[in-house]
């Protein structure tokens, strides 16, 4: 939707929403793809299938190729209509849904196909490790926060209280080694979402949220 609506310079719903993604993300960081997002949320139901850890690493950075050649293609089109001339958070969807005809279930249900696949074959929430489109939008307003250092929610830890447990690490659905993260005081990673399973697991309760200027 909005690859036409750029095509036609109309700033569509998409458009506004994948905005809004940024924009608060330079306040919530992640919290969009831990608490909303539903592509995340069928990774997690298919934890139940393979709940072995992601690996994460040297694969992240296919979603930012991803990424760049969708916005450049993007802009590119844009750019050939003359720029965006009109709003219509309805483009596309006058019906109230986008999918209201045979070609757009495909599109559909080859995406939820993917996801469900990376998940039971390469582990936990593994389309947002490796494939989200939307992904790097938030990573990008976290990271011009932190190098501003305003005020933003953001995980904090008690690291004396560790009992080194290790079930923040195990229950973590983006696969990332927390323990290690509060031992070395250090709880910001880009991949963290924000999800508050660590929180919740903590038997010494020594992660927990803040709105704060510090890492």
């Amino acid at each position: 939707m909005i690859i036409d609506g750029a095509a036609n310079g109309v700033i569509n719903g998409s458009f506004i929403v994948f905005t809004s993604l940024f924009v608060t993300s330079l306040l919530v960081g992640r919290l969009w793809c831990g608490w909303v997002c539903p592509g995340a949320g069928l990774g997690e139901a298919c934890i139940a299938v393979n709940d072995k850890p992601a690996r994460g690493g040297r694969w992240n950075w296919i979603k930012w190729v991803i990424w760049f050649v969708w916005i450049g293609f993007i802009a590119y089109l844009a750019i050939s209509a003359g720029g965006y001339k009109s709003v219509n958070f309805f483009h596309l969807t006058e019906s109230g849904v986008s999918v209201d005809r045979p070609q757009g279930y495909i599109i559909y249900y080859t995406v939820i196909g993917i996801f469900i696949a990376l998940a039971w074959i390469a582990g936990k929430r593994a389309a947002c490790h490796y494939i989200c489109w939307m992904a790097p939008f938030v990573i990008l307003g976290r990271k011009i926060r932190n190098v501003f250092k305003w005020p933003a929610l953001r995980l904090k830890a008690d690291t004396e209280k560790c009992i080194d447990c290790k079930r923040c690490t195990k229950v973590c659905p983006m696969s990332l080694d927390v323990n290690q993260m509060v031992q070395n005081r250090a709880m910001e990673n880009s991949e963290c979402v924000l999800c508050g399973s660590c929180v919740d697991t903590c038997p010494q309760d020594v992660i927990h949220y803040t709105f704060s200027a510090g890492k």
